[in-house]
């Protein structure tokens, strides 16, 4: 029996029905599995992938083989078995459009649903999966190939410690919210900011959002670009240092 709890009661009954249909071994996948991972609408049939025995089709499934799921591809999401949210992308790869797909991993890096290397990882053990070419072409078309949150955040800490100024705390949890660097006792939280750490316009705006709630906390906010970063390190560190004796 699956718990189905906060999920939309329609999408479960018809999410249970295929996992019931389907039998043992079956996860929910591809464009459904985006949509109980919040990244995408439900498409109007159910998706799901089975390892090993074939399942005959049937109006409104949409059933998948596999030989094998590896179990870091696998997670119970909402009481319901599904594909680990990079896998979930790769497989939706297949089917959506550049915008869509690019749409679906914009929200999940901002939920923080899966790391780069969670992304690359799932595409080294599934090269010849449907959708990992489109994923990875996807990818780099968001970043560039070469920026990344966790090289930032490595430049920046290498960035403080070379001025010798306090070192902050790295995704703190603040108000509700993550920031990427915070130091507590100055009231004081560094962000990233710009298009390549934002990705989607949907980012940006909750980006934004979040500088409105720190600010009105009594929280001062100094935004970086990585532009700032590797054309004026000296000047942000600067800037950092003043903002700390100032708190």
């Amino acid at each position: 029996m699956f718990a189905v709890a906060y999920v939309r009661s329609d999408l479960a009954a018809r999410l249970v029905a295929a996992l019931l249909y389907a039998g043992d071994d079956s996860v929910i996948s591809h464009g459904s599995g985006a949509a109980l991972w919040g990244l995408a609408p439900p498409p109007e049939q159910v998706d799901i992938t089975r390892q090993g025995r074939y399942v005959h089709p049937q109006p409104g499934i949409c059933a998948r083989r596999v030989t094998a799921l590896d179990i870091r591809d696998v997670r119970l999401h909402r009481g319901l078995p599904v594909t680990a949210p990079a896998r979930c992308l790769l497989d939706h790869a297949a089917d959506a459009d550049d915008g869509e797909i690019e749409r679906a991993l914009a929200e999940a890096r901002m939920r923080r649903l899966v790391k780069d290397a969670d992304l690359h990882a799932t595409l080294e053990r599934t090269p010849t999966r449907p959708g990992a070419r489109r994923l990875a072409r996807v990818m780099r078309g968001v970043s560039g190939g070469v920026i990344t949150r966790s090289k930032a955040e490595r430049l920046v800490l290498r960035l403080i410690a070379d001025a010798q100024l306090p070192l902050p705390e790295v995704n703190a949890k603040l108000l509700g919210l993550e920031v990427d660097f915070l130091w507590r006792a100055q009231n004081l939280v560094l962000e990233f900011d710009g298009f390549e750490f934002h990705r989607h316009r949907h980012q940006f705006e909750a980006d934004r959002h979040r500088v409105q709630v720190l600010t009105a906390a009594g929280y001062r906010v100094i935004q970086v670009t990585w532009r700032q970063l590797t054309g004026q390190p000296m000047a942000v560190a600067v800037r950092i240092g003043q903002a700390l004796v100032r708190g």
